[in-house]
């Protein structure tokens, strides 16, 4: 099946029904006693409780708020984050691993009360979450993750079937998880903050910090802000400190598809222990129900045309659910940290001041919820047990050493590839709605032809570390394999860590 021209743009309109009011662009000097940059779950929560504790916040985005990651989320909450327990009881113990657990339970229960407390309509739906195995490989797998469970008192049980036409071997519950509409519930974290003081700024863009004993932020604007403690919420962080975070990260895409069928879905969230990934779950519509569709993952920038990954999602979909109407199609980026543990907490042992919150793979609403109680109780000296868990100063030989490697060998590895690709393609041979790896006065650029037949040609070396970046057919962004950032066609930056556009280039 052919779906690369004709496949449903997904609607932003479909997520940001907000009401949200529209924000200012920051155009003055600010002092604060919190500066909080990027505006998604981290962000909003923070603002949240620190302006409910009587501290003046002040959150800068760059761009408009709730339209980044967090409005392209699938919203499950749940502290079932794949086979995670019996490893991390593997690499850290039984008691950080019951902490890491308990933390996301604590995030949960805190999103769950927060809803109760100020009556918020956000779809929130209490649903058993669910691993299933299709190899043997996996079934073993999962049977230890199962007693792990056991282990570290998780309520869950081990099963031998779904409610879907998938041939299993094995299926791990994890009992009363949820799923909620995340915008309509931050749309209210976002009202709430603003009438206890917080301050919120949009298209104001961080570009850097002067730390110190009060940090200094500079604006893309040219205004600056001054802050007792900076809490960098940007998803890959837009300032460093010398943590060297894109070394320790790795970034992957995954893809959603939406469908509607007329068979009733059967309650719960499901999601393949085996790769490649599958992802199940439904959210309400106004006429009946959404079925999401998800999985493919892929380190950003690697992998085959883009647009295969939704063909797959979409013969999948069509396997389990038979004839259904396709209506919707996105995709996400996560990054993934060299332990699979978000770093939550100073940017550096000696930067008590300026915390950072990233890393949290697939599962931003429940670890972004799990940041923003812990850097609050930082800013204001409340004492959390998670503290250790989290903090990005760890490292452990093991996996964190191996996995360091790894990652860097296959950054130096693409960063050969792309110096030494033949391109034999040149922008005379695109068509229209097209993009390419193209020579342009007999060096290696980026070209894309719009439906009008209108050429943007850019210098595909990624400005971050000089790898080169790749087409994304898909999403028609120009992808860095390195690192994971990510260009517009037109060379703006749609993702960091880079902070510079591509470098255009005339024909």
């Amino acid at each position: 099946m052919d779906i690369t021209n004709e496949m449903p743009q997904f609607p932003k309109t479909y997520w940001r029904e907000t009401n949200l009011p529209q924000f200012a662009k920051l155009e003055t000097d600010l002092h604060v006693d919190v500066a909080i940059v990027g505006a998604g779950i981290t962000g909003i929560t923070t603002a949240y409780l620190l302006s409910k504790a009587g501290l003046k916040v002040g959150v800068m985005e760059a761009g408009s708020i709730l339209n980044g990651t967090t409005g392209h989320t699938t919203a499950k909450i749940t502290a079932q984050h794949g086979l995670i327990y019996d490893e991390l009881i593997s690499h850290f113990g039984e008691e950080k691993a019951k902490l890491y657990y308990e933390s996301n339970k604590q995030a949960l229960d805190f999103i769950r009360n927060v809803i109760q407390e100020h009556g918020i309509d956000c779809d929130f739906s209490e649903q058993d979450a669910f691993i299933y195995s299709t190899t043997e490989e996996y079934q073993s797998k999962l049977e230890k993750e199962y007693e792990a469970y056991q282990r570290l008192g998780i309520p869950g049980e081990l099963s031998d079937s779904i409610p879907f036409n998938i041939s299993i071997k094995n299926a791990l519950s994890m009992k009363g998880q949820a799923q909620f509409h995340p915008l309509k519930y931050l749309t209210h974290l976002v009202k709430e903050a603003t009438a206890n003081g917080c301050e919120f700024y949009e298209n104001t863009t961080a570009i850097d910090v002067e730390d110190g004993d009060s940090p200094i932020i500079s604006t893309k604007s040219g205004n600056k802000v001054t802050c007792k403690h900076l809490v960098v919420a940007s998803h890959f962080p837009f300032y460093d400190g010398m943590g060297f975070y894109f070394a320790r990260m790795h970034a992957e895409r995954s893809y959603v598809i939406g469908i509607k069928t007329k068979e009733e879905f059967p309650g719960g969230m499901y999601i393949s222990a085996d790769s490649p990934t599958r992802s199940i779950r439904s959210t309400p519509l106004d006429d009946g129900q959404l079925i999401l569709i998800g999985g493919e993952s892929h380190k950003t920038g690697q992998g085959k045309d883009t647009l295969r990954y939704y063909e797959a999602l979409q013969e999948f979909s069509g396997e389990v659910f038979g004839q259904s109407e396709y209506i919707y199609r996105w995709s996400a980026q996560d990054l993934v940290s060299l332990d699979k543990v978000p770093y939550i907490g100073p940017i550096k042992s000696d930067k008590k001041n300026i915390l950072v919150a990233t890393g949290y793979k697939k599962w931003g609403m429940t670890s972004g919820t799990v940041a923003a109680q812990l850097m609050t109780d930082l800013i204001t000296a409340r004492e959390n047990s998670y503290v250790d868990v989290y903090t990005p100063s760890r490292f452990n030989a093991d996996p964190s050493l191996k996995n360091l490697i790894t990652q860097n060998l296959d950054v130096a590895a693409h960063l050969l590839k792309g110096k030494l690709e033949f391109v034999p393609k040149s922008t005379r041979d695109l068509e229209n709605d097209q993009g390419s790896v193209v020579i342009v006065n007999g060096k290696r650029a980026g070209a894309y032809k719009d439906k009008n037949g209108e050429l943007f040609i850019v210098d595909t070396t990624c400005t971050h570390l000089g790898c080169e970046c790749e087409w994304n057919h898909a999403e028609k962004t120009w992808d860095c394999s390195c690192h994971g950032s990510r260009f517009a066609y037109s060379g703006e930056v749609v993702e960091g860590p880079a902070k510079k556009p591509l470098k255009k280039i005339s024909d």
